[in-house]
């Protein structure tokens, strides 16, 4: 694929934390390159480094050595806020915790994401068009409490894809749901990512949602130790060995 459609680059990418005189080597020389279209499953064991390479791929964290290019932006060359306007117009979230406002209904969530990127009057048009396309309208006017766990979490992806980003980072998005949920979940983003191009991005341990992954790429010790891709209409069956490496 041409540079056109990678849209995340790395290169050598490291990241050491330090706390006094303790370094922690999270990432230990990654070299990976993510393309437009791509539904990619960053697994391995804890402490290999799935959450580290998520969070600098999203602009959460900064890089200590090497170089990190994501939609074409160097993200080794920007400062907080302009890391923090990346994040805001192009990038969507979706995490273990739902991280939902409880005061706020579903409608209210997504758009507040919409109100924050500077949308309009229209942006409560917007915000009931995601829901009714992703066949949450009934759960509009609920608010978080008043919905189960894959509801929530559901309503979390509604909110990260309303203003139709290109990339969508999603951590352990299915620790907290049952197989029902987590099927209906992972069903939901790999039909965002066929019928509205998007690319998805997961670091997880669920081999639930390596079942679903056209990619998988293994972390071990902060190193790719594996990377393999798959027929991306292929759902795998989870209890298949194949699949496994996530736990």
């Amino acid at each position: 694929m041409g540079d056109n459609n990678t849209l995340v680059r790395a290169r050598d990418l490291t990241k050491v934390y330090r706390t006094g005189d303790v370094e922690v080597h999270a990432l230990r020389g990654v070299t990976l390159d993510v393309h437009a279209g791509e539904f990619l499953a960053i697994v391995g064991p804890s402490g290999s480094g799935k959450t580290t390479l998520l969070n600098l791929a999203g602009a959460l964290d900064s890089v200590t050595g090497g170089g990190l290019t994501v939609l074409g932006r160097d993200l080794t060359e920007l400062g907080r806020r302009a890391r923090a306007e990346l994040r805001l117009r192009s990038l969507g979230f979706v995490f273990q915790a739902y991280n939902l406002v409880p005061v706020l209904t579903a409608r209210e969530n997504v758009e507040f994401v919409l109100e924050l990127q500077g949308v309009g009057r229209d942006r409560r048009a917007r915000s009931t068009d995601v829901l009714e396309e992703l066949g949450l309208d009934e759960l509009a006017d609920r608010r978080p409490l008043e919905m189960s766990g894959g509801q929530q979490q559901r309503v979390a992806v509604a909110r990260a894809v309303a203003s139709r980003p290109k990339l969508v980072l999603a951590d352990e998005p299915t620790a907290n749901l049952d197989g029902e949920n987590a099927e209906i979940l992972m069903t939901m983003m790999r039909r965002l990512r066929d019928e509205q191009g998007m690319t998805f991005i997961f670091s997880t341990h669920d081999p639930r949602v390596v079942a679903y992954a056209s990619r998988v790429v293994t972390l071990t010790d902060g190193r790719v130790s594996a990377d393999k891709r798959r027929n991306a209409d292929e759902k795998r069956n989870p209890k298949n060995p194949d699949t496994q490496g996530a736990s």
